[in-house]
């Protein structure tokens, strides 16, 4: 099965954190595609050339095909407010779903036990996207290998 990683990926926590859950994902047999290792590495060949436009343009075709291809979508919720880019690509990936591949799973994982909001720590438009949000890594692989079994 393949999974799409979203979330934060732009400081060594936040990439640390993603390489190591990754690992333990990828321990249950799950395919998964980090865009951090995975995707667009705009500091090297053939990205490094590129302007910033063109860049950002190859990023968003790069994780758009893979987001479409997988079977479960992971969102790490972490963080004062969820990344603003994993947001799009959760609202793409929702459509996708509804659209196209009404199997796939859209997952949360929100460890982060602050509150954005009076009455709930996520916005609704995104908490109501998803399928499950879970509140611990253990909470999660203990979903994903569920999901691995019964398949």
């Amino acid at each position: 099965m393949k999974l799409y990683f979203a979330g934060p990926l732009f400081c060594n926590a936040e990439k640390e954190f993603n390489k190591k859950l990754t690992k333990q994902i990828e321990k249950l047999g799950y395919e998964v595609f980090l865009p951090q290792g995975d995707g667009a590495i705009i500091d090297k060949e053939p990205y490094i050339n590129m302007s910033n436009s063109e860049k950002a343009k190859v990023i968003f075709e790069i994780d758009k095909k893979e987001m479409f291809k997988s079977d479960i979508f992971l969102f790490v919720l972490d963080g004062r407010i969820p990344d603003e880019g994993a947001c799009v690509a959760l609202g793409m990936v929702y459509m996708h779903k509804n659209l196209i591949n009404k199997n796939r799973i859209l997952i949360g994982l929100q460890t982060d036990k602050r509150a954005a909001y009076l009455y709930s720590k996520l916005n609704p438009m995104i908490e109501a996207s998803m399928d499950y949000i879970v509140e611990s890594v253990p909470e999660l692989l203990k979903f994903l290998k569920e999901k691995i079994i019964n398949k």
